[in-house]
């Protein structure tokens, strides 16, 4: 069997992050057999292959290896670290994260617009990222990655393609007909046009859909997750 070229980006990617494969199949959980078959050419690799790549290893590019644009890996920008002396106070606001009701807020662009509002709580994680809030995930779109009940806290970005890391994990709010539709998705580019994105599932139950940004009423990207495995 002749390797597509989404099978032939998605071993180039592969190469490009592990010396061996083991290692690979040791952080993304794939079975040997499986990916052996997809190595060998006898078998074309997944979404949810794919999927499981990315979500193991952030600098993956999902969005080359679907559909061709740009390079295997997304070039991280240089960040400057500031290390505070020791002895330093921390300050209050350090790895606090506010949860939010979005239900009560109607829609997630109400609750942007007003964060000293609908309020449930706050989380308090030590040496995470900046974000600007938390919500609950409702539905099974992204399962297993993420189920009904987890908590997934974001950094809002505006509407606006130069702003939007393609091939990551976005909290959309979406306008449909007067409605508003809040979901968990992958953000691709779209077929249809420069003016429309992609929203991808990683449960494949779930078919990939294509939207007009002008629908598209707040965007967050998700940078992290937080499972409760148990109920009090």
């Amino acid at each position: 069997m002749e390797r597509n070229e989404v099978t032939k980006r998605f071993l180039e990617t592969v190469d490009s992050i592990y010396s061996q494969d083991k290692d690979f199949l040791v952080e993304s959980e794939i079975k040997k057999s499986t990916f052996s078959q997809v190595r060998s050419g006898r078998q074309q690799a997944s979404l949810d292959m794919i999927l499981a790549l990315s979500s193991v290893r952030d600098e993956v590019n999902t969005d080359y290896i679907l559909t061709g644009r740009g390079t295997p890996l997304r070039h991280q920008p240089e960040v400057t670290q500031i290390f505070h002396p020791k002895g330093t106070e921390k300050t209050e606001e350090e790895g606090v994260i506010t949860l939010y009701d979005v239900e009560a807020a109607a829609n997630l662009k109400s609750l942007f617009d007003n964060k000293d509002q609908n309020i449930l709580g706050q989380i308090n994680i030590p040496n995470i990222p900046k974000c600007d809030g938390a919500v609950y995930v409702k539905g099974d779109s992204m399962y297993p990655l993420l189920k009904s009940g987890d908590i997934v806290a974001y950094k809002e970005v505006p509407l606006e393609m130069s702003h939007i890391f393609f091939g990551e994990m976005y909290l959309v709010s979406i306008d449909l007909d007067g409605d508003e539709y809040l979901t968990v998705k992958y953000v691709q580019h779209s077929e249809k046009g420069e003016d429309w994105i992609k929203l991808v599932s990683y449960n494949q139950n779930h078919q990939p859909k294509d939207f007009p940004l002008s629908s598209v009423r707040a965007m967050a990207l998700v940078k992290l997750s937080i499972r409760m495995n148990t109920m009090k």
